[in-house]
């Protein structure tokens, strides 16, 4: 009887499609809030830190999707609870309440700070909008994960990257690690004009804001499809976000302009009407 053995990546992606590496020791930490920056009024960058990071962190350059559990106070007591994983799913210590936990995309590491970086979108309700919008220096956060590390490939000469807000850390980070010989088209629809930021500096990312308040339904849609596209193959698309508007942006490049599956990632992080949503239950291409 043979051992399956995880699968594993290292060195550049030139392959045309993601790779994946498993990674053995999922992380279980208890981290420390160092300082928050607020970016926009709706937007957080919160940098995390303590013991549990002194042996480092799996942030894998050109994995811009790789996310992790975050695990929130508990109400009562202010305590993060770390769960253990069991066939009847995540199990908190004998006598703990059920764990607050909502996934979230790793935004950056600091190794010369030991700092892990996570955005948060302030819109107003759910657990993970309330604690950060109130989040300062010293509150705590149980952070578990990544399993593994997605990475992107970086053999191609243009990229097109669509999604909401909830895409941004994912965006973020891809525009900030694309190598030199590559540019992009990222396109953003956000609430309003409030939540604009700055992605980047470089002059070959170009960057569409789409404002909901004045596209309304179906904007992010209508902006992707207006874009010129390279002709030839030496392009990739990858496209987040709520998974409802992302299912016809799928079908245009898949369906309608014939792109093979390698070069197109769309990836559903939340559904409407849905709370903390499991978004690897989300399969975009089943009809």
């Amino acid at each position: 009887m043979t051992t399956r053995q995880p699968r594993t990546w290292s060195g550049p992606n030139l392959t045309g499609q993601t790779q994946v590496n498993f990674i053995e020791n999922f992380g279980r930490r208890v981290l420390s809030v160092s300082r928050v920056e607020q970016i926009t009024p709706r937007y957080r960058r919160v940098f995390l830190t303590g013991a549990d990071l002194d042996a480092g962190f799996p942030y894998v350059r050109l994995a811009p999707t790789d996310h992790v559990k975050v695990l929130f106070p508990q109400p009562n007591t202010r305590e993060v609870v770390i769960p253990t994983r069991t066939e009847k799913g995540w199990v908190g210590p004998d006598g703990a309440t059920e764990p607050i936990f909502r996934d979230y995309t790793v935004r950056g590491w600091r190794p010369e700070t030991k700092e892990l970086v996570i955005d948060f979108v302030v819109h107003g309700h759910g657990v993970g909008s309330a604690w950060a919008a109130s989040a300062e220096p010293g509150d705590k956060l149980g952070v578990m994960g990544p399993r593994g590390n997605i990475v992107f490939p970086e053999n191609y000469s243009w990229y097109l990257m669509a999604g909401d807000e909830s895409a941004l850390p994912a965006m973020g980070r891809f525009v900030e690690e694309l190598p030199e010989t590559a540019s992009a088209r990222v396109v953003v629809e956000v609430a309003d004009a409030a939540d604009l930021q700055r992605l980047t500096d470089r002059a070959d990312v170009e960057v569409t804001w789409v404002l909901r308040d004045r596209a309304g339904d179906g904007g992010l849609e209508r902006t992707v499809r207006s874009i010129l596209l390279p002709e030839g193959d030496d392009w990739f698309v990858f496209a987040a976000g709520e998974a409802g508007a992302l299912k016809p942006i799928r079908d245009y490049f898949r369906r309608e302009l014939g792109l093979p599956k390698e070069r197109v990632v769309v990836d559903g992080y939340w559904k409407r009407g849905i709370a903390n949503l499991d978004h690897h239950a989300i399969d975009l291409d089943a009809d």
